[in-house]
């Protein structure tokens, strides 16, 4: 099986799909609300942050300083694309790893055995 056009390695691992989909829900999104949200540690997630960051997936906006910072993040257009791409992708590796409609059969009725009864 051939992998799918728009499959995205970049945004497959569990953590980095979680944060694209996450965002992929808002148009801005708190730091704090993130790493909440997804049970990750501040590094963890600045760390896919900022790989995301890279590749213009996503957008950092800090405010303030010191102990008021706040961190601001949203998908780009590139990066919205890309998780639309990667969902249609994953959807079509899960509609051909099962078997044709047509050809599946409805489980039988179940049987009490005599050892049951």
């Amino acid at each position: 099986m051939s992998i799918p056009a728009g499959f995205d390695e970049l945004i497959h691992p569990a953590t980095r799909l979680s944060v694209v989909a996450l965002l992929a829900a808002t148009e801005w999104a708190d730091f704090a609300f993130v790493r909440d949200s997804l049970s990750l540690s501040d590094s963890a997630l600045s760390k896919q942050l900022h790989t995301l960051e890279e590749v213009g997936y996503l957008e950092l906006h800090k405010e303030g300083g010191g102990r008021k910072r706040r961190t601001r993040v949203r998908l780009t257009d590139r990066g919205r694309t890309a998780f639309e791409g990667h969902v249609a992708a994953l959807r079509a590796i899960v509609e051909g790893a099962g078997p044709p409609a047509a050809t599946q059969t409805p489980p039988g009725p179940r049987h009490r055995s005599e050892a049951g009864r």
